[in-house]
């Protein structure tokens, strides 16, 4: 699900920024096609009610609610024992039932991973670039403050911005108390679930906002960026001096600073890309290109490693090369801070769309490469597939379960070098029709 669940957070007890913000109002402007929110490898798939009877959905809410009501009240014994008041519990509680639609997109997440540039094609669209401008120069005091307490530019921090919701267009509008408690008794990751509502209930105690107002996705991540509750607690941060960590108003302030906070909290460098697009040699060593073989720019440049103008990237840090696309796509060099930003999702797909929107924001161009876009993304049961089909073929992936990770990657290489071919690492179709 989210790795977006290991999101933001940012340090608290920090001292708050003195700003106060005339922001432009989110909701007010239109929602166009590609205004939307980009979780890669997390994104919910169609519903599926139509495919079932409406009297079929009565009952089966019906008897969910029932067994739902009976968790609640033991739920509130547990949760009343570790601190939360009689009072915030019963009024958070008011109302809510147990919540259909958030567990069909829990049980339905999208079985197709969208290939690299398509997922980039929305990601850094002209509307979102063009948006992102707009914010920057609206917000720039703001986001100059920010910056300047936490180290983070301010174009990646409406990058992020624009990625978790389209700059405060689409923040989510379901109770998160009733998502989380759905969640939470449905039991498949309860333990989760219940640590989230807790501290839910948490935030109400604490005042920063209303249970009313407590709004956000279907899997409980909240405001302008997207917190989970647990991150709130450790790390958002109250920027306006109002007494509140308001990630939920039309105001951004509270939520662009966290999100500053939070990846100054993980080792963010200032001054540092999070990537650079590169140019690699013939007779490149694709099995250097892995995340733990790092040098410097300098050093790669020696083996032939340089930016797109042919000029060696300036030595930022130590730095690795990724190919998002195997060997027939872009080739970036990648620093620190394209781990920092991992923390707040886990997909490549995510960190890339985020930098790269942040140097568009930022006047810089589109990507010089170009992709394989005949090629087409695996279906969950092909990576599946894929995955037993190497291992049957003595090149184990140590587990079959359609997630292309680091042990499937490297068995991809393992392979590929045994048959002649780049050792990319990458998962195509190619090379699923090769192994059948």
């Amino acid at each position: 699900m989210i790795r977006l669940l290991a999101v933001l957070a940012l340090c608290a007890g920090l001292s708050p920024l003195a700003l106060h913000a005339t922001p432009t109002s989110p909701q007010a402007r239109p929602v166009t096609g590609l205004e939307q929110s980009l979780r890669p490898l997390a994104r919910p798939a169609e519903m599926i009610g139509d495919q079932v009877e409406g009297a079929q959905i009565v009952q089966a809410q019906a008897t969910s609610n029932a067994a739902f009501e009976r968790w609640i009240a033991g739920f509130r014994g547990r949760a009343l024992a570790q601190g939360i008041s009689p009072a915030v519990f019963d009024r958070a509680f008011r109302n809510v039932r147990y919540n259909t639609d958030v567990i069909q997109r829990d049980r339905n997440q999208a079985e197709f991973v969208k290939p690299i540039w398509e997922y980039l094609d929305t990601a850094v669209s002209d509307t979102r670039v063009t948006n992102g401008r707009r914010e920057l120069r609206q917000n720039r005091r703001i986001l100059q403050a920010i910056e300047d307490r936490y180290g983070v530019e301010k174009e990646v921090v409406v990058a992020v911005w624009g990625m978790e919701s389209a700059y405060g267009a689409i923040r989510g509008d379901i109770n998160v108390i009733e998502a989380l408690a759905t969640l939470a008794f449905d039991g498949r990751r309860g333990r989760f679930f219940e640590s989230q509502l807790i501290a839910a209930l948490q935030i109400l105690q604490s005042g920063d906002t209303a249970p009313e107002n407590m709004t956000g996705s279907w899997a409980g991540a909240m405001g302008h960026t997207q917190f989970i509750p647990t991150s709130y607690l450790a790390y958002a941060v109250d920027a306006t001096g109002d007494g509140r960590r308001d990630i939920w108003s039309d105001d951004p302030t509270d939520a662009l600073a966290s999100t500053a906070a939070y990846l100054a909290r993980f080792g963010w460098t200032r001054g540092q890309p999070w990537g650079v697009e590169v140019r690699l040699p013939q007779g490149f060593d694709y099995s250097s290109a892995q995340r733990d073989t790092t040098r410097m720019p300098s050093d790669w440049a020696r083996l032939g490693v340089v930016g797109v103008d042919g000029r060696p990237v300036p030595d930022y840090g130590s730095a690795s090369v990724l190919l998002p696309a195997g060997s027939q796509g872009a080739a970036f060099l990648v620093f620190r801070n394209f781990g920092v930003i991992e923390r707040y999702n886990a997909a490549d797909a995510y960190v890339i769309g985020v930098g790269h929107l942040s140097d568009r924001i930022g006047g810089g161009g589109p990507f010089a490469a170009n992709w394989p876009r005949g090629d087409r993304g695996l279906l969950f049961a092909e990576r599946r597939e894929l995955q037993q089909r190497l291992t049957n073929a003595g090149f184990s992936t140590q587990g079959v379960d359609g997630k292309i990770g680091p042990n499937t990657i490297a068995a991809i290489r393992r392979y590929q070098s045994a048959n002649g071919l780049i050792p990319d690492g990458y998962a195509s179709l190619r090379l699923l029709e090769r192994l059948r």
